[in-house]
């Protein structure tokens, strides 16, 4: 019970620090980001920091990690035996709400793919490598049993990356385009049905809406 209580304990901690983390990195990229500042604005001393993340390299590559893996889990623990449009619509509601209520978590993950992402190379060429090559053979198995039109799995992913994505990373441009100042609720409705509309069209699927 007490070794529970501590996992617990430890992991809201070390989440309190990546949300801090990422509101930080975000408004000053990585060499303009302290620990202090991460620390002030997770509520906590800067040694107690330390402790979960002894520098700012190990804490910046770790942020990366659960952004990924925030992103990821939701098409994790499927089997071939669930049905393509309502997982891949899950996938894609998650997404977009991802998009739309953590918009700094695409920032930084677009920051680090443009400088040629030096420090989540090689957990792309593993583990997100890995996820993708998994989950690609699921949807080559329900494309072999008729159960959707024959697609590239991995271009399918790629469009539904870049097209949920694109409301964090272009935040400001498309707010100022859809004239207003911030999204709301209805607007994670709206984008879900358009991109399943398209997406699953594209793929011989049917929407549930």
């Amino acid at each position: 019970m007490a070794d529970a209580k501590k996992g617990r304990i430890r992991a809201e901690k070390s989440q309190k620090i990546l949300d801090a983390a990422e509101q930080v990195f975000v408004q000053f990229g990585y060499k303009g980001s302290s620990l202090q500042a991460i620390a002030t604005v997770a509520g906590l001393p800067k040694a107690n920091l330390l402790y979960y993340f002894p520098n700012k390299q190990q804490l910046y590559n770790a942020l990366l990690m659960d952004i990924v893996t925030r992103w990821n889990k939701n098409f994790t623990e499927i089997t071939e035996e669930d049905d393509p449009a309502k997982t891949l619509e899950r996938y894609i509601y998650a997404k977009v709400e991802q998009a739309i209520q953590y918009p700094n978590a695409s920032k930084i993950f677009a920051t680090e793919l443009i400088q040629g992402a030096p420090n989540l190379n090689e957990y792309l060429r593993t583990d997100v490598k890995n996820w993708l090559q998994s989950s690609c053979k699921i949807i080559n198995r329900w494309i072999a049993q008729g159960r959707m039109a024959k697609v590239d799995p991995e271009k399918l992913f790629f469009l539904i990356w870049s097209s949920t994505q694109h409301y964090a990373a272009s935040e400001t441009e498309v707010l100022i385009l859809m004239d207003k100042t911030h999204y709301q609720e209805q607007d994670i409705k709206q984008i879900h049905q358009f991109l399943c509309q398209m997406i699953l069209t594209g793929c011989g699927l049917k929407p549930s809406r």
